[in-house]
């Protein structure tokens, strides 16, 4: 049975403050509603302020939400955008870091000003969001990180170098964490999405319907993963059913990261034992 929002109570995260680092489109805007219907106030920050105010504008029937013009790749972007939301707020107990950057190129091809820029925002950005919400944390002695983050931190993918080695730093980060910041209240995870299937990756990953059918063989599940999957695990993260649950990375792939390969070489296997002998 598909998850829906109405499988949390809707008071869940009643009274808690959450921040959406690239909140304005996408998986962040997803979570940014589930938060909202779920009794959260949330600010959300990006570059692009008016695409954050016309989301803004979209949700606020569902409750109270606010933008914030944020580069986090600089950080004293975001030392303002965090000393803006506590002002706004009154503390901050949700830190959602979905902002990134991305793009496929051979290796031999990159340079360093595209490295950086990956780098800056994927890592870097990551990093600074991290320290200035957590130390906030760390004084009220509660709050909760959340880093998206994916599969290929650790399984590589030829032509995603930059975000790769990026994404990986923020799983080690995550992980570091964890373990630092438990015993004093901050719990710090990541969710690590697969696959989902909108209108952006259309265009930018599987643009023919040729290379979207090669994506989905790729998954066990046999099905793309959804913003609702994502948004979902980060309800449980934040609430207090994720109270035991510090350091990790939790995978929602569908299976695609234990590699659809090697399944289909054992259905292949079966069918070859099957047969009659001699046959």
């Amino acid at each position: 049975m598909a998850v829906t929002p109405s499988s949390f109570r809707s008071d869940l995260l009643a009274g808690k403050c959450a921040v959406v680092t690239g909140g304005g489109t996408g998986i962040g805007r997803a979570v940014a509603e589930d938060l909202l219907r779920h009794g959260a106030r949330v600010v959300i920050a990006s570059r692009n302020l008016e695409r954050l105010e016309e989301t803004a504008r979209e949700l606020s029937s569902l409750g109270e939400i606010s933008a914030l013009a944020c580069d986090i790749a600089d950080d004293r972007q975001v030392k303002t955008m965090a000393a803006a939301a506590q002002e706004r707020m009154g503390r901050v107990d949700l830190l959602i870091n979905n902002a990134a950057a991305n793009f496929i190129r051979p290796s031999e091809m990159l340079t360093p000003v595209r490295w950086r820029k990956i780098v800056d925002i994927v890592l870097n950005g990551t990093f600074y969001c991290s320290l200035e919400f957590g130390r906030r944390m760390l004084e009220q002695g509660s709050g909760r990180i959340v880093s998206i983050v994916a599969a290929y931190a650790w399984t590589g993918a030829p032509g995603l170098l930059p975000s790769a080695a990026a994404k990986a730093g923020v799983v080690a980060m995550t992980r570091t964490l964890g373990a630092e910041w438990a015993a004093r209240g901050v719990l710090v995870n990541a969710i690590s999405p697969g696959p989902i299937d909108v209108p952006q990756t259309r265009e930018h990953l599987w643009p023919t319907p040729e290379m979207q059918a090669k994506v989905l063989s790729s998954i066990p599940l046999d099905r793309f993963g959804s913003e609702q999957d994502v948004s979902s695990l980060v309800l449980f993260l934040a609430s207090d059913l994720g109270r035991n649950i510090a350091g990790e990375v939790i995978v929602s792939d569908g299976g695609q990261s234990l590699g659809r390969g090697a399944l289909d070489m054992l259905s292949e296997l079966r069918a070859v034992r099957a047969k009659p002998k001699g046959a």
